[in-house]
C-alpha cells in the first residue's frame, strides 16, 4: 500500500480557515501603498542565476547555501527567486521604467530560500514590498517608513513591532571601513566561528550579521560603521533621523545593522518584534543607489523593503479581530420542498444581480428544514431566507434573524433586494 503523499518540508498549504486573515492583511497593504502613489508589478518566481549572483552577492547565505537553483533543459541555470528587488529591478531595466524617471512599485509575491523550517521561517514564503527609483533625499525613505508604520497602526500591532535604523554610508566609506574590520578580527582567529573565517577577506561585514551566539561579545568590540561614515552619508543619515522626529515616528538607532545583501548601502533599517521568538524582523530594506547601474542600467538611486507576510499574519493571530476578517455568509437561502429548490436557485441569481457585493449561500445536497436551518446556522449568515409552498404561493419570503433576538419578517420577493440592503448595511 503506497504512503499519501505530503507537501513538501517547509512548503505550507495556506488552508481556507487561514485565508480571511490573508486576505485581511493583502487588502489593508494594497489600499495603504496605493493611497501613497504607489503601483503593483508582478515579476516571474523563475530568473537567471546569474541575476541573483550579481546583486545579491555571491558571498551571501542566500546565494552560497540557500537558494534553489537548477539547469533547465538547454543547460541554462536557473534560480526560484529568493528575493524580489533583483527581479523588480531586471524588469525596470527591461522595459524602460527606470532611467530619468521616478517610480513607485509594489508587489507581493512567493519566494524561496533553503533554510531549516521553524516558525516565522519557511522554505517557500510570501513577501509584500515597495521599490522606488528615481529619490535621492531622505524624504523617500521617511515616506517609506511612515507608510509601513501606518499600516502596523491599521492593523492594531504598533505596539508590538519596533524600528532600528543604520548608516552603512558610501561605498568608498566602507571600503575604508572594511579593511578596519579585516584588522580587527583577524586579531582573533580561534574566537571566528567558520563562517566568519570564510568571510573575513571575501565579506567581513556580514559577520556583524552573525546570529551565533558565541560571537556576539567579539562584534561587540569592533569598530562601529557609523563612527566611520562619509560626511554625506552623515548629513543624509541626521536629515531622516529629523523627518522621523518630526512626524513622531520612534525608532532606535542600531549601530549593528548592516543586511545581508550586497547590495545595499546609506539608509538600511528594519522593523523587529519580539512577539514571534527568534525570528523576530518582520519587514526590512534601505537605499541601493549602485543596483540599477550593477545590473546593467542607468545609474539610478533606489529604496525599498521586504515584508514578511507569514511573521506579520502571525501577529495578527496574537489579537482580537473579531468583526473585522472578511468570509462567511450575510444571507443563506433555504428551500422547503422539491418545487422551491429550484425556485431557490433563481432567487439566488437575481439577488447576485441586484446585490453583486452580497455574499449569499444556496442549500444544496436537499435536507429536511432542520438540517438546512443548521447549516445556515453554521455558515455564519446572519440572515436566512426561507422559501416554501406557501412563500411561493404568496410570492413572500420569510426572513430569519439567525444573529439577533428579533422576530423573522415576511417581505414580497419583488421587494427582496431593497430589504436586504437595508437590514445588511
Amino acid at each position: 500500500m503506497s504512503t499519501s503523499i505530503q507537501a513538501i518540508r517547509g512548503m505550507n498549504d495556506l488552508l481556507p480557515s487561514q485565508s480571511p486573515l490573508w486576505h485581511y492583511l493583502e487588502e489593508r497593504f494594497a489600499r495603504i501603498v496605493a493611497a501613497y502613489g504607489y503601483s503593483e508589478i508582478r515579476t516571474p518566481v523563475l530568473e537567471e542565476t546569474r541575476l541573483f549572483k550579481r546583486a545579491v552577492g555571491e558571498v551571501t547565505d542566500i546565494v552560497e547555501k540557500e537558494m534553489y537553483t537548477f539547469d533547465d533543459r538547454n543547460g541554462e541555470s536557473l534560480t526560484l527567486r529568493p528575493e524580489l528587488t533583483a527581479g523588480t529591478v531586471r524588469a525596470g531595466i527591461e522595459h524602460g521604467l527606470l532611467y530619468n524617471q521616478t517610480q513607485k512599485l509594489w508587489y507581493f509575491g512567493q519566494a524561496f530560500r533553503y533554510e531549516r523550517p521553524q516558525k516565522g521561517r519557511y522554505r517557500q514564503f510570501h513577501q509584500f514590498g515597495v521599490e522606488v527609483f528615481g529619490y535621492d533625499g531622505p524624504d523617500i525613505e521617511a515616506e517609506i517608513l511612515l507608510m509601513v508604520w501606518r499600516l502596523w497602526k491599521e492593523l492594531g500591532i504598533a505596539d508590538r513591532i519596533r524600528l532600528e535604523i543604520n548608516s552603512i554610508g558610501s561605498n568608498a566609506a566602507r571600503a575604508v571601513y572594511r579593511e578596519l574590520l579585516v584588522a580587527y578580527f583577524s586579531q582573533f582567529p580561534e574566537q571566528l566561528d567558520e563562517d566568519s573565517k570564510r568571510r573575513l577577506h571575501a565579506n567581513p561585514l556580514r559577520i556583524l550579521d552573525s546570529k551565533n551566539p558565541e560571537m556576539q561579545a567579539l562584534i561587540e568590540g569592533a569598530p562601529k560603521l557609523i563612527d566611520h561614515l562619509d560626511e554625506e552619508s552623515r548629513v543624509h543619515f541626521e536629515a531622516l533621523k529629523a523627518h522621523l522626529r518630526a512626524a513622531g515616528l520612534d525608532f532606535v538607532v542600531n549601530p549593528r545593522l548592516v543586511r545581508g545583501l550586497d547590495y545595499y548601502n546609506r539608509t538600511v533599517f528594519e522593523w523587529t518584534t519580539e512577539a514571534l521568538g527568534a525570528q523576530g524582523t518582520v519587514c526590512a530594506g534601505g537605499r541601493y543607489d549602485g543596483l540599477v547601474e550593477q545590473l546593467g542600467g542607468k545609474p539610478t538611486p533606489g529604496v525599498g523593503f521586504g515584508m514578511g507576510a507569514e511573521r506579520v499574519v502571525a501577529l495578527l493571530e496574537q489579537i482580537d479581530l473579531s468583526g473585522k476578517l472578511p468570509g462567511g455568509a450575510d444571507v443563506y437561502v433555504v428551500a422547503a420542498g422539491e418545487r422551491a429548490e429550484g425556485h431557490a436557485l433563481v432567487l439566488a441569481e437575481s439577488l447576485r444581480d441586484a446585490l453583486p457585493a452580497l455574499r449569499l449561500l444556496s442549500n444544496l445536497g436537499g435536507g429536511n428544514f432542520k438540517k438546512q436551518m443548521k447549516r445556515a446556522d453554521a455558515s455564519g449568515a446572519r440572515l436566512a431566507l426561507v422559501l416554501g409552498e406557501d412563500e411561493l404561493a404568496t410570492g413572500r419570503i420569510a426572513i430569519k434573524f439567525l444573529r439577533e433576538e428579533r422576530a423573522q419578517e415576511t417581505v414580497a420577493l419583488t421587494e427582496l433586494s431593497v430589504r436586504l440592503r437595508e437590514l445588511l448595511v
